[in-house]
């Protein structure tokens, strides 16, 4: 397992962590095992969404022995009514679920307390509103009941809109394969690099429908935060492992959380840490969910290894986000690099491998004349 910086949070979260909302209904034997295994295996970030009180009483023995180990989430929104999930707006109803996921959970607290699923202009206004959940989340947490304050949408416009304003300290978005050619997104994820705020990719697989190699699927909004994609055939080379390589390669993602039901899909999913850099390869899928462009990096390694050892593709990504890092920031993750771009002899092997036209070498010499400029001010 590795770990990433949640936005300025401070915290260090697993950048595999587990949606919790396919064991609902489970055996409680059979989720304690699943749990104990993934803390076992390095996850540290739990996101539970249901609020269903015999679901929390499942959850509640599987961590107990390590509360201080992990990160759950609370989602302040999510409800029920007669058994069933509900999503509400009112303040009294949201307090009272979660001094009982509290109670239940025999905790003092939670790490993140999501305001949940903000989906619309119009509810967007509405948590904001005085009195509304966001006053309630900051209320919680200066009483000690939350750590860190997050947003839930499935659509980039309300992600942007949370991202600038500086709200919360993390914004929970799908972000898969499928949104890949979305121009919000690149527009969400600049903008949450630009204010700190940490970026959870949820809907990894979008919903399992990226997994189902040689079918035919049709893509809702609610899987794409709201891109247009409509039917598509997958290609038989989607795997999980490069599901999860390609949003781990992204800028600004902090970790990721797909929803597992048993322990083979935990090892699937976790499996992505002792995979070669092939079966991890993305780069031959990124045609099929388009349109990405000539001569536009992916950071895919594909130009690898490099006889002179420059990490190519993380220098690129950093690079391109030099208007959305401080310069003491970028800096000090450049000065990090073991050979900077000074170290290229030009000898062109990065630009014969490269599958997307990109001139490796001119991208190199420019981001080396950036931070020797960069460095005289």
């Amino acid at each position: 397992m590795r770990y990433r910086q949640l936005g300025k949070t401070g915290l260090q979260i697993s950048e595999t962590g587990i949606g919790t909302e396919w064991l609902y209904k489970k055996k409680q034997e059979d989720v304690r095992v699943l749990v104990e295994e993934a803390i076992a295996r390095g996850v540290n970030y739990f996101d539970i969404i249901f609020n269903f009180e015999p679901f929390l009483q499942q959850l509640s023995p599987a961590f107990k022995s390590a509360r201080g180990k992990v990160f759950l989430t609370h989602h302040l929104g999510s409800s029920e009514y007669k058994g069933k999930y509900r999503k509400t707006r009112s303040i009294g109803e949201c307090r009272r679920n979660l001094e009982r996921f509290l109670r239940t959970m025999e905790t003092d607290h939670t790490d993140i307390l999501f305001i949940h699923f903000v989906h619309t202009r119009k509810d967007y206004e509405e948590v904001l509103q005085q009195g509304g959940l966001k006053d309630l989340a900051l209320e919680l947490k200066k009483e000690g009941k939350a750590r860190c304050i997050g947003v839930s949408t499935h659509h980039f416009e309300q992600a942007i809109e949370f991202a600038e304003s500086g709200i919360a300290d993390l914004v929970m978005s799908p972000i898969n394969l499928a949104n890949h050619s979305s121009p919000r997104r690149k527009e969400f994820l600049q903008a949450c690099v630009s204010s700190g705020t940490g970026v959870i990719a949820m809907k990894p697989f979008a919903g399992g429908r990226l997994l189902r190699r040689n079918r035919t699927v049709t893509f809702s909004s609610y899987h794409t935060a709201s891109h247009s994609i409509g039917k598509k055939k997958m290609p038989p080379e989607v795997t999980t492992k490069r599901c999860l390589h390609y949003i781990l390669n992204l800028p600004g993602v902090s970790a990721l959380i797909p929803g597992v039901a048993n322990l083979g899909e935990l090892e699937d999913c976790l499996s992505y840490y002792l995979a070669s850099e092939e079966e991890k390869d993305y780069s031959g899928l990124l045609k099929s969910f388009e349109e990405y462009k000539s001569g536009e990096c992916v950071y895919c390694n594909h130009c690898l290894p490099c006889p002179t050892g420059i990490d190519i593709g993380p220098m690129i990504r950093l690079y391109e986000m030099k208007d959305y890092l401080g310069s003491d920031q970028l800096r000090k993750e450049y000065s990090s690099f073991e050979n900077p771009a000074s170290s290229c002899s030009e000898c062109g092997v990065c630009i014969e491998r490269c599958p997307f036209d990109v001139d490796v070498m001119a991208k190199l010499r420019e981001i080396n004349d950036y931070f020797c400029n960069e460095g005289r001010h």
